[in-house]
């Protein structure tokens, strides 16, 4: 046999196959032990099921003996073609072409005359693999679609429990857009795994064959969280078990045990993948799984190992009895003469189980024997092929990856096995890798608009019920190969950001923990992606109104979906803790928008879109959202938004009855009898029972009137306000020492420490003249903190300080300050932005407030005016922010700070000026400067005026 091509030694009943004539009389009909027989020249695939031997030569023409065939005959293919593969079941058998065309051969048919057709169903389909059950078939195509047929009593279609039986392909939607590696089929059952080792499975599962823990059926794929980072590179299935091999050389098996076939010395079930403990150790590099055995080869032993049911003499261990552990097969190879002849460093091994059948191949290296075709993925020799002739084929090939949601997911992985540990944190995904083919492709316009026009087509049929963290891939890649500033990418990109709008809010989630754990160039990279197409949409919207200016036009859905995407990211980014500015989410058209709301022509327009756009408060900066809320307390003020060509509604105003003496008596009892409509007026004091609901009021009427209300609140009351979740660093600012301590807990490292700490779940806190003890969680006096808990214990602490100890009396303020402040446009702050618009800013920058003074009745170069300044500028500090309080009301700079603020200095025109003194109108930001006839009396008026003036203004 030195001649051949290969040998193979077979084991179980195959001595009736006319393939296997050898010189040793056929007088039994079961081998007990492996015999060499000699195969067909350039042997590329032998199979084994169904009773029947099949095998394709490496000339690409299948043989077929066993069932109803008594010698061995050709299978033909349509026009010629070559076999690539084939696989079979109980009633036909599926033949593969070379250019990935499927057939299908009835195996009932005469046994003088083959017949096969094409399966027109899967035309326009490139198959790459195919796998068979008892009865029913899968086929895997290169765009990464799985395509199922035949029974389904069982659902092992995986397309639901609708149909017992289809003879046409059905596309299993459940596995769309993961990038499949391998099928695979039991008998009544069906697996895949994923070039990142995930695995699913369907069908029977009477056994607990699915590995899902239990033993109900599913008739859609299920992912088997129980082997998720087991690194899963090759499956095989029995008929009622399954084995799995993981990159390192580990096997695990599942299902039926009642022969052994599991390996784990029992002949128990199991419901959830088992590693074999007997084969520990040893680098399994191929696994075959039989009805009922299984076969495992260890390259570095050389050995090959059976364990199952021999029945028929399939374990190649001379006897028919079951094993129920990894037992070396004794090959006729490796007997005494393996050394003699030709060194076997040349030659490697091949093993297939068949039904109750067991071969193993000696194979020459060279011997261009069946490896799995995969998927189409990328490969950077197309994009070199941009010029050449082979273009046409490039062109395709980029096509189909670029319109195939599994292609692209299957593309740019981690090298180095990562992408093995994909996760609902990690993605697998080499971000590097996907900005390295944008520059390339880029320089390409030929490839790059390829690219473009197959993302194009994909965009509307993303799959919106992802089953796998894999399946969230294409929504990191895609904006990266849409970062061109051109239509068509914003186009796909708000294409794009409606896909990922349909998402299921826990899919959502799912992607905004993948966009936490990018690196941080990255994920401002993406913010700023989709923040220049937000920016492209607003400024055609602007474009269109005006230059369009009569109609009312409307800022469409479509046009605001690329601004939801972005404030999602916008809080994915607060709940990192602001690993990027906020600055980076700005954009630049809100002002022209704001600006364009008091232009009377196309108001309406601008201030709809205004008022959508406020659901997006992170385009917004710090000055955007003051004028949106000023815009909004002076429109529920009754106070006309037009400023231009059209009189203004003079607003109603509340008058407040207070007497100086009994000021804060006055204001509470004024509060506590007012009824809501009075809140909308414009707050004005005159001359002339509950304490948090009051002072929420107040504190709302502040912000309402737009007035600097500098409360001694910590940023936690803020945060509540805004639906923040506060935090240990806010009990830090409120209560400095228990927030050390709570850390100090956090830090320990120590066990012993923490427990001679004796803390359990609770508090306990003064109640009168007696203290409380308040458990944190039920049972909490019995739960000691440990290092284990002790997280758990400080969140909970948190918790109850800030909302389970104030719920009554923050419910009490709230409500108050929703009476006192009707404006809702307040929830666009941020916390800190929020606690700066009520007090204001103490870092001061004198020489701006200079800088945009307005005269009445004066010049700049007014000597007056020189000497007010003069004089300003040489006052202590304190004593300008005395002036800013006499001039304001407030020695607090208005959160939007000194640049935008603007006072008046008026001429009061009064004769004999030097016996006046200014007058400060805190209202208008107005100082009635009388001209002084020199420095001096100017100094000494001023002064005085600053240090005897009454304000409203609070402390």
């Amino acid at each position: 046999m030195k001649e051949v091509t290969g040998k193979k030694d077979a084991a179980g009943s195959l001595s009736s196959s006319p393939l296997f004539h050898s010189k040793k009389p056929a007088s039994t009909v079961s081998g007990l032990f492996p015999e060499s027989v000699r195969q067909p020249e350039g042997l590329r695939q032998a199979l084994c099921k169904q009773g029947r031997f099949a095998a394709v030569e490496k000339s690409g023409v299948a043989l077929l003996s066993g069932g109803e065939v008594c010698l061995a005959k050709y299978v033909q293919l349509q026009k010629n073609e070559q076999v690539q593969c084939l696989d079979c079941e109980a009633t036909h058998m599926l033949l593969l072409s070379s250019d990935g065309k499927l057939s299908e051969h009835q195996a009932t048919a005469s046994a003088n005359h083959f017949k096969t057709r094409l399966l027109k169903e899967l035309g326009n389909q490139h198959i790459v693999q195919i796998a068979c059950g008892d009865h029913h078939s899968m086929a895997l195509s290169r765009g990464g679609e799985l395509f199922t047929w035949g029974q389904n009593a069982h659902g092992q279609l995986g397309v639901g429990g609708q149909v017992t039986r289809t003879a046409e392909p059905q596309l299993v939607e459940g596995l769309k857009g993961i990038a499949l590696a391998q099928i695979t089929a039991g008998g009544a059952h069906s697996l895949a795994v994923s070039l990142s080792g995930a695995v699913y499975s369907w069908g029977k599962n009477d056994f607990g064959q699915l590995g899902l823990g239990h033993t109900e059926d599913r008739d859609r794929p299920s992912y088997i969280g129980a082997l998720q980072h087991w690194k899963t590179v090759f499956i095989s299935c029995g008929a009622d078990h399954t084995a799995v091999l993981s990159k390192d050389g580990l096997v695990c098996t599942f299902g039926a045990g009642e022969a052994g076939q599991l390996g784990h010395n029992s002949t128990r079930n199991e419901r959830t993948p088992r590693v074999v403990a007997e084969l520990w150790g040893a680098r399994v590099s191929q696994v075959a799984c039989g009805r009922r055995h299984t076969l495992v080869y260890v390259p570095s032993l050389g050995k090959v190992y059976s364990f199952g049911s021999g029945e028929e003499g399939q374990l190649g261990n001379e006897g028919k009895s079951n094993q129920l552990i990894p037992l070396p097969i004794n090959l006729p190879v490796d007997n005494g003469k393996r050394n003699q002849g030709k060194s076997t460093s040349q030659k490697e091994i091949k093993i297939i189980a068949g039904g109750n059948q067991s071969i193993v191949l000696l194979l020459k290296k060279t011997n261009s024997y069946l490896n799995l075709n995969g998927i189409a993925t990328l490969k950077d020799a197309w994009i070199s092929n941009s010029h050449s002739q082979k273009w046409e084929d490039t062109r395709k090939n980029i096509s189909l990856i670029f319109s195939s949601e599994a292609c692209i997911n299957g593309s740019f992985l981690e090298k180095r096995d990562k992408h093995f540990r994909t996760s609902k944190e990690i993605s697998g995904v080499d971000m590097s890798e996907v900005l390295r083919f944008y520059e390339k492709i880029s320089c390409k316009p030929e490839v790059f608009q390829e690219v473009k026009r197959g993302i194009k087509k994909l965009l509307p049929s993303l799959s919106f019920s992802p089953i796998s963290p894999e399946n969230f891939r294409i929504y990191l890649i895609l904006p990266f190969l849409l970062r061109g500033e051109d239509d068509t990418s914003y186009h796909s990109l708000s294409l794009l950001a409606q896909a990922t709008m349909r998402l299921q809010p826990k899919d959502l989630q799912t992607l905004e923990s993948l966009w936490s754990n990018l690196e941080t160039f990255f994920f401002k990279e993406l913010v700023s992606i989709y923040q220049r197409a937000s920016q492209y949409n607003l400024s055609q919207f602007i474009w269109k109104v005006m230059y369009f200016q009569r109609g009312l036009f409307e800022l469409h859905r479509q046009e605001r979906v690329t601004l939801r995407l972005l404030q999602i990211l916008f809080q994915v980014n607060s709940r990192a803790g602001f690993g990027i500015h906020k600055t980076n989410f700005y954009i630049p058209e809100v002002k022209e928008i704001i600006r364009m709301s008091f232009c009377m022509e196309v108001e309406k327009s601008f201030q709809m879109a205004l008022w959508k756009l406020t659901k997006y408060p992170c385009i917004f900066d710090m000055q955007d959202k003051i004028a949106v809320h000023d815009i909004e307390c002076s429109a529920l003020s009754v106070c006309c938004l037009s400023t231009i060509n059209f009189p203004l509604v003079v607003p109603e105003t509340w008058v407040f009855p207070v007497r100086r003496q009994h000021l804060l008596h006055d204001i509470w009892d004024v509060l506590n009898n007012a009824v809501p409509e009075q809140f909308k007026k414009i707050l004005e004091a005159s001359s002339h029972g509950n304490t948090f609901f009051l002072i929420g009021t107040l504190f709302g009427m502040a912000l309402y009137n737009r007035c600097i209300a500098p409360f001694p609140f910590p940023q936690a009351l803020y945060k509540k306000m805004l639906q923040v979740a506060p935090t240990l660093e806010d009990l830090k600012e409120l209560v400095p020492s228990e927030g050390r301590s709570l850390q100090k807990i956090l830090d320990e490292e120590h066990d012993d420490i923490l427990e001679s700490l004796d803390m359990d779940f609770t508090i306990m806190e003064e109640e009168g003249s007696s203290m409380v003890v308040t458990e944190l969680k039920k049972n909490g006096t019995n739960i000691p903190v440990t290092k284990h808990n002790r997280k758990e214990f400080v969140d909970l602490y948190v918790n109850y300080v800030f909302n389970e100890s104030v719920q009554k009396s923050f419910e009490d303020f709230m409500r108050g300050f929703l009476r006192g402040c009707p404006a809702k446009k307040w929830k666009m702050f941020l916390p800190v932005e929020l606690q700066t618009v009520f007090e204001g800013h103490t870092k001061y920058d004198w020489h701006l407030l200079e800088k945009n003074v307005e005269y009445a009745g004066y010049k700049k170069s007014d000597q007056t005016i020189k000497n007010f300044w003069t004089v300003f500028h040489k006052l202590p500090e304190e004593k300008k922010k005395m002036f800013l309080a006499f001039l304001s009301g407030s020695d607090r700079i208005p959160a939007n700070g000194l640049q935008y603020f603007i006072f008046v200095i008026e001429d009061p025109k009064k004769e004999n000026p030097d016996t006046y003194y200014p007058v400060g109108n805190t209202c208008s930001h107005l100082l009635l400067l009388p001209r002084y006839s020199c420095k001096r009396i100017l100094k000494k008026r001023l002064l005085s005026a600053i240090k005897h003036c009454e304000n409203f203004g609070l402390p």
